[in-house]
């Protein structure tokens, strides 16, 4: 699997590491996906998927283990990582998607669906800040 995403998204700031971390950015909205390694304990998977559940994010267990995305990352053994923007992780789960679609390709569907959306909102914010510019004055 070729995790360099979330190389990207750690330089970028749109990854979280770490379960109090994780905890935060899924408390205030900004989870996007939610990341279990392989080998994470028990107790840490059903912190994500609990996370995930209460606050809106989707949670997905890597096949990667800790030592694979604490070389990926360059911190110690991360259990749990967010994601925190749209497009990166609907990338990134559509890559997962491609090696193992029965376990990811809903995932990667539904976020795919998001990152449309998004796109179309930031495109229209932008017409209409065009539009705001350079439109039609009023004459009196």
């Amino acid at each position: 699997m070729d995790n360099r995403l979330l190389g990207i998204a750690k330089k970028a700031g749109l990854l979280e590491i770490g379960d109090e971390s994780v905890g935060h950015a899924a408390r205030v909205r900004k989870a996007k996906v939610i990341l279990s390694a392989s080998d994470a304990s028990d107790g840490s998977k059903r912190r994500a998927r609990g996370y995930a559940e209460q606050y809106g994010a989707i949670h997905l267990v890597l096949p990667s283990s800790k030592e694979e995305l604490s070389a990926i990352i360059g911190r110690g053994s991360p259990g749990m990582l967010a994601i925190l923007d749209t497009g990166i992780a609907s990338k990134y789960v559509a890559l997962l998607a491609q090696e193992d679609n029965a376990q990811y390709g809903e995932a990667a569907g539904l976020l795919a669906e998001k990152a449309e959306r998004m796109r179309g909102r930031r495109a229209e914010a932008r017409a209409h800040l065009r539009n705001k510019r350079t439109g039609k004055r009023r004459t009196i």
